[in-house]
């Protein structure tokens, strides 16, 4: 099994935070992960595709052991986070590259194809979405806030980030909850729970309404340059539901779309079932 290395890349004097595997000169998989977790959520995958890839997993800004900048010198926005990670892919050297996208992870992962289409080699949409209907109606008071961004309304999301929120996020919609190891939730709920936090997250909340916005931009994307796309979801997310993986094929006819019986975080109880579903696609699909 090859190992894992844990490293950190000066961003233009921003510190990112990152998990590489594999051998360089291998295909390169760059993982995105999602709120409000980190590249620790890729642990059990990173070991089952590392001796096919060449794997680089970053804590975006904000999340994880990457720099948490206070918020006025930081805007954390999702131009912003891309705008980082865009350029952390040069600073790592990854120049052409897949990309694994799963929740926030997505919006940033789809700014930096629709810049730099050519750098991008195939797409893997883990409940990452980018369609309208893919949002379910568990977006309405966040919606509410984005329409009426009033202190009261921003105030009604901190809901989000309680504990009981955080390990709900991750239990709901899985065939057994035993499968969900509790150490991946106690962690995302330590970075929760660091000072200031609470704010940033809920103007990244905010600043979703920029992703939805762009979903027409990302739509042309696929049209004009047809990525080999991976659709794979855990069907019971209570935010991001199958029309989204579905509506993929609408943009790119040949993508690939499965959906797995478990919810949101569906690589906690499917990270083999995803591995295998990867390692196919790219003979079948990307490596043909």
């Amino acid at each position: 099994m090859t190992a894992i290395q844990y490293r950190t890349a000066d961003v233009d004097g921003f510190n990112v935070f990152y998990r590489e595997a594999g051998q360089p000169g291998a295909p390169k998989l760059l993982l995105l992960h999602g709120y409000p977790t980190s590249g620790h959520m890729f642990r059990d995958l990173i070991p089952l595709l590392a001796n096919r890839f060449h794997i680089i997993a970053p804590d975006l800004p904000g999340f994880g052991q990457s720099d948490m900048p206070p918020r006025d010198t930081f805007a954390y926005t999702f131009d912003s986070m891309a705008k980082v990670i865009g350029r952390f892919t040069e600073v790592v050297n990854f120049d052409r590259f897949a990309v694994y996208v799963f929740d926030y992870g997505a919006p940033t992962g789809f700014r930096i194809a629709t810049a730099h289409p050519e750098r991008i080699t195939a797409i893997i949409s883990q409940n990452g979405n980018a369609y309208e209907e893919g949002l379910s109606d568990a977006w309405t008071p966040v919606q509410t806030y984005w329409n009426d961004p009033t202190q009261e309304n921003r105030d009604a999301l901190r809901a989000m980030q309680t504990p009981e929120t955080t390990r709900w996020q991750y239990v709901h919609g899985v065939p057994d909850e035993s499968m969900v190891s509790p150490d991946g939730i106690a962690l995302d709920n330590y970075y929760l729970a660091r000072p200031g936090m609470d704010e940033v997250q809920l103007d990244l909340i905010g600043d979703y309404k920029s992703n939805v916005a762009l979903y027409p931009t990302f739509q042309k994307y696929f049209r004009d340059h047809q990525p080999p796309l991976l659709a794979i979801w855990g069907m019971h997310d209570p935010f991001f539901l199958p029309a989204g993986a579905e509506a993929y094929k609408r943009d790119i006819p040949s993508a690939e779309v499965h959906l797995l019986e478990t919810g949101h975080f569906a690589l906690e109880t499917h990270a083999v079932e995803i591995a295998h579903a990867i390692t196919t696609f790219f003979e079948n699909e990307v490596d043909a």
